[in-house]
């Protein structure tokens, strides 16, 4: 067995395990200590707003020095603001313990897709092969945290479930190998400041905005339409767990044959699939139904991260890979997750759940059409 790979999905394992704690559970650990829900919507919208500066910046660290280092220097920092987040008390410490939390927790993400993408085209692997093993963490921890949480003393426990899952990925990356850039290139801000000015990239970046806006407002207001529709929150967290097992095996199927096809092709057939997801839930009043469209998950965001990751790793210097991933996920966490946040509340206030989803499905089916347009006027 390939110690490398089997590092790397422990790693990728564990760190979405910490992800399936913080990212549902914050919001309630927050409404303990006794913040209202204007200050609790401000603490959560920092990590959007962090993430379109942070995952930049650490990208190009990365490609600059070391991409192992940067990534355990990261998750150092983490855990260390997580201590301060955890233990101290008032609003202000909390808003700025949040701040430092999710500047260095976010870039995380596409910092270890690349390391996952460098070694898995190193060792013969598919990338979706390793990344599964996230959204496997994922789900897991997410069933667990519901049936452990109350034997712990309920949400102001979360801190120590969170920190015994979060030394994990440190003690694994000791075992892990450092990628090198393939094309053994020193990297400069000139290289950095062409990849900016790249007009294909950055029309790539609009589409994936456009795309992505109804999933992130998906992602933040999907629990308060279930609730609205009369649903239990150990309905809301069946349904989230229903899309990790999807996704996983999304991972794991379509990794094995995404590369064989064009990339700008697929992503227009994934938004289509996205068109059809949102139209369906803007339809229905059934939260059991919600929840079995969940598992469309699999072919819409396993189809979009797997195939967006290979586009971008074609279209940047070997040596800016890390870079080009953190740009891709700024727009996706970042850009994406402020304007459907906004806008989805908006909608929702304005003309509810339904509205709202209609409103996703029009992005997502005018994605469909420029990515189609787009990939027809590359190939001329």
């Amino acid at each position: 067995m390939n110690r490398q790979i089997n590092a790397l999905r422990g790693v990728s394992f564990f760190y979405y395990a910490t992800q399936a704690i913080l990212l549902p559970l914050l919001p309630l650990y927050f409404n303990h200590k006794g913040y209202n829900a204007a200050q609790i919507g401000t603490l959560m919208m920092i990590g959007p707003l962090v993430a379109v500066l942070a995952q930049p910046v650490w990208g190009y660290f990365s490609d600059r020095y070391s991409l192992k280092k940067t990534i355990r220097s990261l998750w150092i920092l983490t855990i260390a603001c997580s201590v301060g987040l955890f233990v101290t008390e008032g609003y202000g410490p909390a808003f700025t313990f949040v701040l430092l939390l999710y500047f260095f927790m976010l870039p995380w993400n596409p910092l270890l897709d690349s390391l996952l993408y460098q070694s898995a085209t190193r060792f013969g692997r598919s990338y979706g092969s390793i990344r599964l093993w996230g959204s496997l963490g994922f789900f897991v921890t997410a069933i667990i945290t519901g049936a452990l949480l109350p034997y712990l003393g309920g949400v102001p426990n979360i801190k120590w479930m969170y920190w015994t899952l979060g030394v994990m990925p440190l003690v694994l990356l000791i075992f892990v190998q450092d990628e090198k850039p393939a094309g053994g290139k020193q990297v400069t801000l000139q290289a950095m400041l062409a990849l900016l000015s790249n007009r294909r990239l950055l029309w790539f970046l609009v589409l994936v905005f456009l795309l992505t806006v109804p999933h992130r407002m998906n992602d933040a207001l999907f629990g308060l339409h279930m609730l609205d529709l009369g649903a239990s929150a150990g309905t809301v967290s069946a349904a989230w767990a229903v899309a990790a097992c999807s996704e996983m095996l999304g991972f794991a199927l379509i990794g094995r044959w995404a590369a064989k096809y064009n990339e700008l092709a697929l992503l227009g057939l994934a938004a289509c699939m996205y068109t059809l997801r949102w139209a369906a839930y803007a339809l229905t009043d059934s939260p059991s139904l919600l929840l079995l469209f969940q598992a469309s998950h699999s072919v819409t965001f396993a189809v979009f991260w797997i195939v967006s990751v290979q586009y971008v790793v074609r279209m940047v210097p070997p040596e800016l890979r890390s870079t080009g991933q953190s740009l891709l996920s700024a727009v996706f966490l970042g850009l994406a997750g402020i304007a459907g946040g906004s806008l989805g509340g908006w909608m929702k206030e304005m003309w509810g759940g339904g509205g709202m989803y209609w409103m996703g499905a029009g992005f997502t089916l005018l994605a469909a059409v420029l990515f189609f347009v787009t990939q027809a006027l590359q190939r001329k």
